[in-house]
């Protein structure tokens, strides 16, 4: 460039001035290009500061003509003599088209200038607000902080003005002293001063120039106030059993504190608040529970008092309270109720008319506090039978028979209890009403006899009928209504020698039935006197037993058993050892027995005669024995011999009718015929035992027989001590007599003896029965030995 360098710039080098604060576009400095004349030749590029000492873009080129130039202030940053160079040294550049340039210099100087008084702090940047408490007593409230860039001396005065108000040049509540101290002069009450104030500070340098700020006071409410009641009325009347959530009153109230905006205050009940509540914020006083007129606590005191507070805070504020009164008025809410609800009566029947049955009234009550609310009336009588009864008066609740009742007439028969219903029944509207439900039961009365079916009864029983069977019914009735209960019993008859009474009614069926076997042989009539009772009256009835007779007795023949021997060679027609049984039938002929032998009869040796007609029969022998051919080979025969009474019946008839069997047992032993007699020839000797079976039932035959046996063996005992004391006394000692010496002679062999033992069992045979007299049971026994055992 310092080749090329060509004076372009016209006027430059040179210096200038410029004041502080200047603002964006003035003008500090003019200058102009010199170019060729030649027309295409210019400038290239514009004149431009490429460089500044100190460095700043306080300053800027612009254009004001074809060839001219000026320097101006950018405004960024604004220049300030106080705090900023006060001198730049500013290089401008130029070059035209023909290459050619220059660069000169421009020093700018910046001049001080007299400058308003500035704020600082807040009050620099904002508009300051001060809020100051009612009540505070006067005090500084705010320092203003100023200053003069020149750092003159400030003069501080306030100018001021009210939000609310204006005041003209009245007395203010602020002061501002010279060291610019802010002071309030008066205490301030929020619910009677103004609540903004706006004070315009000015400060004024000796020069006389100015600034102003306002500055706001705001006066702050304090909660210094007792919110007090606007409602007047303190009085209320509701009716009982409002539903929950009926508005009663609405309780208002207001706080000074609060003038200029919505109360913020909060209602409560301070009093039991059983029956009430109170909305909080809004004061709406409700009903909260049931309010029962007629319940104990409200029928004794109907008014309810209620002490209602009202807070400006929800704690710790201040507080005012006040005493409402609530009438609760009854209103015809219940109906009449009776207790008990439900009745039963009782009344004999063929009572007189007008008799009295029922007092209501004694049982019923309203208990509506109001005695307009609790009369109630008797009506409705109704139900089934209702038209033998009535009401004496609507308002006695008396009930009353009309008529007699008689249960055996037919238009009342089957009907014991009569179902009643009456209404008892509020007379205040809405004439609320219940139900009382009367049972009366009419009480039968025995009137009549009962009367049997038939003056007397006959009944025909077979003799053979089982212990415990019916055997006949009686009946009888009573006229009385509902059905008396008739009970059966025998009062007289029907015994016999060994039994009090053989026959038993049922109480409550008639049916007769036997107790013990009936014997045609022995009681062909039983009449029996059976009463029946209806628990209060008896009468009575004959009863005629007729026992029929039928076989049912068996042949008992003696004896029933019998052993014997009979020897082999016994003549045909013999009477066998001439033994004979007898037999005897109670309720058969003797001619209608018949025997014959079913067991046993091997080859029919043996047979009796007679074989029917007769009750006695003899055992003959039909056959002789044959062993020798072989013909017969048992030697004892085991007889089971039957006697039937079916003699005198037709082959029809033993078909038809009842044929007893007797039985008897017999046990024979043939014995052969000796051989030649020799002297050592064996005999034998026969020797029978008996063995009598009876029956473990039979516990006193073996107590019987130990005793006897005891008995028997103490006086053997005692005869054998007596002979043996006598032959010590009557004969010498053995080997002295005649004083001959004892010879050792040969004994003579006795010829030895063949023992046949032959053992008989006897079973047996019960023949008889009866009943025993403790137990009543049955038992069987032989009318020979005694034995006995149970059926």
């Amino acid at each position: 460039l310092a080749g090329r360098r060509t004076r372009l710039l016209k006027g430059l080098p040179a210096t200038s001035t410029v004041e502080e604060n200047a603002a964006a576009g003035v003008s500090v400095y003019t200058f102009n290009v010199t170019a060729s004349p030649l027309p295409s030749e210019g400038v290239a590029i514009l004149p431009t500061i490429v460089n500044s000492n100190p460095l700043t873009e306080a300053f800027a080129i612009e254009a004001i003509g074809d060839l001219e130039y000026r320097v101006v202030t950018t405004g960024n940053p604004v220049l300030d003599y106080e705090t900023m160079p006060r001198s730049f040294d500013l290089q401008i550049f130029v070059e035209d088209t023909a290459g050619r340039t220059d660069l000169n210099m421009l020093t700018v100087h910046v001049i001080d200038k007299n400058e308003r008084p500035v704020f600082r702090g807040n009050m620099a940047i904002q508009t300051v607000t001060i809020y100051v408490l009612e009540g505070t007593p006067p005090e500084f409230i705010y320092q203003v902080d100023a200053a003069d860039p020149e750092n003159a001396e400030l003069k501080t005065n306030s100018v001021l003005s009210s939000f609310q108000y204006s005041l003209l040049p009245a007395s203010v509540p602020f002061l501002v002293l010279e060291s610019g101290a802010i002071f309030s002069i008066k205490e301030f009450d929020y619910e009677k001063d103004p609540h903004w104030y706006f004070l315009n500070i000015t400060i004024t340098d000796p020069n006389g120039l100015n600034s102003t700020k306002t500055v706001n006071i705001n006066i702050i409410n304090v909660n210094d106030e007792r919110p007090y009641f606007t409602t007047k009325q303190r009085i209320y009347r509701i009716p009982e059993e409002l539903s929950p959530g009926t508005v009663v009153a609405n309780i208002t109230a207001e706080d000074p504190d609060n003038e200029d905006s919505p109360s913020r205050l909060f209602y409560s009940i301070q009093s039991s608040g059983r029956y009430f509540s109170i909305n909080p914020l809004t004061g709406v006083l409700q009903v909260a529970g049931r309010i029962d007129r007629d319940a104990l606590s409200l029928r004794l005191h109907p008014n309810i008092s209620l002490v209602v507070q009202v807070e400006d805070s929800p704690s710790g504020g201040h507080a005012s309270e006040m005493e409402i009164t609530i009438i609760i008025d009854d209103i015809n809410d219940n109906p009449p109720e009776c207790n008990p609800s439900t009745f039963r009566k009782e009344t004999k029947e063929n009572m007189a008319a007008g008799t009295f049955l029922l007092g209501l009234r004694n049982y019923c009550k309203d208990i509506d506090v109001d005695p307009s609310n609790n009369r109630f009336n008797f009506t409705g009588l109704s139900g089934f039978g209702s038209n033998n009864f009535a009401l004496e008066s609507t308002g006695s609740g008396r009930l009353v028979m009309i008529e007699s009742i008689d249960l055996e007439n037919p238009a009342n028969l089957g009907v014991e209890v009569y179902s009643l219903t009456v209404r008892v029944q509020d007379t205040a509207f809405p004439n609320y009403s219940n139900m009382i439900y009367i049972y009366i039961r009419i009480k039968p009365v025995n009137e009549f006899f009962p009367v049997f079916s038939n003056l007397s009864y006959e009944f025909n029983v077979p003799e053979i009928t089982k212990v415990g069977s019916s055997i006949g019914r009686v009946n009888a009735r009573d006229k009385d209504w509902p059905p008396s209960v008739i009970t059966y019993s025998i009062v007289a008859g029907g015994g016999t020698r060994d039994y009090t009474n053989i026959f038993w009614i049922s109480p409550t069926e008639g049916d007769v039935k036997i107790l013990a076997r009936l014997d045609y042989e022995t009681t062909q009539k039983h009449i029996l006197t059976v009463q029946a009772s209806d628990q209060e009256k008896t009468t009575t009835a004959s009863v005629t037993i007729n026992v029929l007779e039928v076989n049912d007795e068996e042949p008992v023949c003696s004896p029933n058993f019998y052993s014997f021997q009979i020897p082999v060679s016994l003549a045909i027609g013999t009477n066998i050892n001439g033994f004979r049984i007898e037999c005897r039938d109670r309720d058969s002929d003797p001619r209608s027995l018949r025997y014959f032998i079913n067991e046993g009869n091997v080859n029919n040796h043996f047979t009796f005669s007679p074989s029917a007609g007769s009750n006695t029969s003899r055992l003959i022998l039909a056959s002789r024995f044959d062993y020798e051919s072989g013909l017969d080979t048992d030697w004892i025969y085991r007889l089971r011999v039957y006697i039937t009474d079916d003699n005198l019946l037709s082959a029809r008839d033993k078909i038809m009718r009842l044929i007893k069997t007797g039985t008897v047992t017999l046990s024979i032993r043939v014995i052969p015929d000796p051989t030649t007699v020799i002297a050592t020839t064996p005999g034998f000797t026969v020797v029978m035992k008996r063995e009598n079976l009876y029956s473990e039932s039979a516990w006193y035959v073996p107590f019987v027989i130990t005793l006897g046996s005891v008995l028997l063996l103490s006086l053997l005992g005692y005869l054998g001590f007596l002979l043996a004391t006598w032959a010590r006394t009557r004969c010498p000692p053995a080997g002295k007599a005649d004083g001959a010496p004892l010879i050792n002679a040969p004994e003579k062999k006795k010829p030895k003896k063949e023992v046949l033992v032959t053992m008989t069992k006897l079973n047996t045979v019960f023949d008889g029965e009866a009943r025993d007299p403790v137990t009543g049971k049955m038992y069987e026994f032989n009318t020979r030995s005694g034995a006995r055992r149970w059926k």
